[in-house]
């Protein structure tokens, strides 16, 4: 464990904000947690990163930065039909995947090239293309810093929604993730029905797909639609697709009958943020070096120096607009500090 003093956020969050924090505690061992004692119990005593992909700094961190660098995959169980991961928090989601592929390993292969850290994972309950990752998660391992103690959460007890979990409700900022369970399945079960795929498959002259090809046909179309934080920064979708009532979306299809939609597991409709964000003339904005992408409305970015202030300020102009045109509350999926 190592402790430093004011140091610069800038290289730990993808947006590339610049940002400061006040000590930064790079974590790389369980041990050290109870070895910290109760020093960082108060909820405002601490901020947790992984890949800091999904975070936006609009000031400076006063408290205790933890940069979370716990590392390992190990096998914990096997079935004829399955074979248990355990992963700790700190790996890099889509290395993870790409474990995942080179062992014969299937059910992440659609959330290729997603940015962060396997801990962001479960509390996020990331997804793309069809697949949520909560479908693969056996188990949650954290430190619980009130109770000074690890806990183990089961899928049911994460409470996973939309890009929700329980880590981002009753226990937010209670918890710090420390390694995730997951069952993958030995025999392949591919979910190409997300029509972009099939496109991308096509295209690579593939009929019969391997995990291999539906991960490589993820990460083409993944490539073509968002930036590279590395060239820009950004934290990829800023905004999560909202899920409205029936009887709402059959009287905005009256007033846009293009308007694209897919079904909710709840009986609503959810439709795309993208678009809404796009027909309100958004796409390609750009004001100063905050913008809104030029092939993904999704996605807002820093093309050098904005400041996190300036991004969220562009981002509350995108919600009033699409309110007053569509009558649609969108919100944030991006964290802000």
């Amino acid at each position: 464990m190592s402790l430093q003093q004011n140091i610069s956020l800038k290289p730990y969050n993808s947006f590339g904000i610049e940002a400061r924090a006040a000590q930064l505690l790079t974590l790389e061992h369980t041990r050290e947690l109870s070895a910290l004692g109760k020093s960082l119990t108060a909820a405002g005593d601490r901020l947790v990163l992984g890949g800091g992909s999904n975070i936006l700094f609009t000031r400076d961190v006063e408290t205790t930065v933890i940069l979370n660098r716990l590392m390992g995959i190990s096998q914990v169980k096997e079935s004829p039909d399955h074979v248990w991961l355990k992963v700790a928090a700190g790996e890099n989601w889509h290395r993870f995947v790409l474990h995942t592929i080179a062992a014969g390993l299937s059910g992440i292969e659609n959330l290729s090239l997603i940015p962060g850290c396997v801990g962001a994972a479960p509390m996020q309950n990331i997804g793309a293309y069809g697949v949520e990752v909560k479908d693969t998660i056996e188990e949650v391992e954290g430190w619980h810093w009130d109770e000074q103690r690890f806990t183990i959460l089961t899928n049911e007890e994460c409470r996973f929604g939309y890009r929700e979990s329980i880590f981002k409700q009753e226990l937010k900022n209670k918890v710090l993730i420390t390694a995730v369970t997951f069952r993958l399945n030995k025999q392949a079960q591919l979910n190409t029905s997300y029509g972009a795929i099939r496109e991308q498959l096509a295209k690579m002259g593939v009929a019969e797909p391997s995990v291999r090809d539906v991960s490589d046909a993820v990460i083409a179309i993944r490539s073509s639609k968002l930036p590279d934080p590395a060239q820009i920064g950004n934290a990829g979708s800023f905004f999560k697709n909202p899920a409205i009532p029936s009887s709402q979306f059959l009287a905005l299809k009256e007033r846009f009958p293009e308007l694209p939609s897919y079904p909710a597991p709840d009986g609503r409709v959810k439709i795309p943020a993208g678009w809404l964000i796009e027909q309100c003339g958004w796409k390609g904005y750009r004001e100063g070096d905050a913008g809104v992408h030029a092939l993904q409305a999704l996605v807002l970015v820093n093309y050098g120096n904005a400041t996190g202030a300036q991004i969220w300020q562009l981002s509350r102009k995108i919600l009033d607009s699409v309110s007053e045109k569509f009558g649609v509350a969108l919100e944030r999926e991006v964290n802000i500090w």
